[in-house]
C-alpha cells in the first residue's frame, strides 16, 4: 500500500511537471535568431496567409515593453535586412533597433513597435501596385514575366497581419499610430498602401522610391509605367493633409535616376497644397541605393513620422 502511494505521488508529480512544461512552452516568447543591440526581437516563422505565400515575420519591441503598452506600430518591408548585418545577403543593415532606441531614449519619437515582414522570391510582384495598370495605354495586360501581387500583399498586411499584431501586443491600433515603410520597391508599395488604405495607415515612409520603374521585367516602356503611376496618384492620393508622407532619394547609384520622377510627385502634392507637416521630399547628396545609406539618414523620416 505504501509503495502504491509512492508510485501515485511520483506519477502526480510527473503529470504536474508535464503540465507546467506545456504551459511554459505555450507562453514562451519566440525569440528571433537575428542578433540585435537593443530591445527584443520575436519571430513568427512561416506566418500563414490566404493571399500570399507564408514568410517569416519578426516583431521588434523597445526596451521595457510590456503587452498593452501604448505603442505605435511601424510595418516595414524587406524585414530580413533591418537588424543584423551578419544575416543579410550584402552584410548591410538598416540599424532599425539602434536608431529607434536612441530616438525613444531622447524623447524624439514615441514608443514604437516594428513589424518586419520578410520578402520572398516574389518581391517584385508583391511590391508592384496593381491599380497602376488601368492607367497604362489601352489598359495593357502585358507584364512580361511579372505577375503583379501588390493588392494581395496589402490585403495580407491589413486583413491578417495587423489584426494578429493588434491582438497579440495590444498597441495603439488607430490610423494615426499605424505607419508603413520601405525603400526602393518597398517605398513604392508603401506610397501605394497609404493611397489604398488611408483609413488604416496614418503615415508612409518611402525611401529611395523606385518611381522610375527602371529595370523591371515589364512588358511595355518603363517610362510609360512611371507616367501611369503619376496618373494613379492624381486620382487616388489621400485627402489633402489627412495623412503624413515622407519621401527621399540619394544622388548615387540607382538613386541618381530618381530625381525627375520624384519631382513629378512633388509637383502633384504641391499643386494640391499639401503642407510640410504632412508631406516632405528630400534629396541626400552622395547617398547610394543601399542599407548603409538608408541607415545613415533613418532618424530623419523617423523624427518626421513617428514623433506625432
Amino acid at each position: 500500500m505504501k509503495l502504491k502511494n509512492i508510485l501515485l505521488a511520483v506519477i502526480a508529480v510527473a503529470i504536474a511537471g508535464i503540465i507546467i512544461f506545456l504551459l511554459t512552452r505555450t507562453e514562451e516568447k519566440p525569440l528571433s535568431t537575428q542578433q540585435i543591440s537593443a530591445g527584443t526581437l520575436e519571430c513568427y516563422p512561416d506566418f500563414p496567409s490566404k493571399y500570399i505565400p507564408a514568410r517569416d515575420v519578426n516583431v521588434w519591441l523597445p526596451k521595457g515593453y510590456k503587452t498593452g503598452d501604448k505603442c505605435q506600430v511601424l510595418y516595414m518591408h524587406d524585414g530580413q535586412m533591418l537588424f543584423d548585418a551578419n544575416t543579410t545577403w550584402n552584410n548591410q543593415e538598416w540599424r532599425v533597433d539602434e536608431v529607434i532606441s536612441e530616438l525613444i531614449d531622447n524623447n524624439t519619437i514615441k514608443n514604437t513597435i516594428v513589424v518586419a515582414i520578410d520578402n520572398t522570391e516574389n518581391r517584385l510582384n508583391e511590391y508592384f501596385p496593381n491599380k497602376v495598370i488601368k492607367y497604362m495605354p489601352q489598359n495593357t495586360t502585358d507584364f512580361g514575366p511579372m505577375s503583379p501581387l501588390g493588392d494581395d500583399y496589402l490585403r495580407f498586411i491589413v486583413r491578417e497581419l495587423k489584426p494578429f499584431i493588434d491582438n497579440k501586443y495590444q498597441p495603439l491600433t488607430d490610423r494615426d499610430h499605424t505607419i508603413i515603410m520601405g525603400s526602393s520597391m518597398g517605398g513604392l508599395i508603401s506610397l501605394y498602401a497609404i493611397c489604398e488604405y488611408p483609413l488604416v495607415f496614418g503615415g508612409a515612409i518611402c525611401m529611395s522610391t523606385h518611381l522610375s520603374f527602371g529595370s523591371l521585367p515589364l512588358g511595355g516602356n518603363n517610362d510609360q509605367w512611371a507616367q501611369a503611376f503619376i496618373k494613379y496618384l492624381e486620382n487616388n492620393q489621400p485627402h489633402i493633409n489627412y495623412n503624413r508622407i515622407y519621401m527621399d532619394c540619394g544622388t548615387e547609384g540607382i538613386d541618381a535616376d530618381y530625381a525627375p520622377y520624384q519631382e513629378n510627385v512633388n509637383i502633384l502634392f504641391n499643386e494640391n497644397v499639401w503642407d510640410t507637416e504632412h508631406f516632405i521630399s528630400l534629396i541626400f547628396d552622395g547617398h547610394d541605393h543601399n542599407e548603409n545609406c538608408w541607415a545613415e539618414r533613418l532618424e530623419v523620416p523617423f523624427s518626421f513620422i513617428l514623433s506625432e
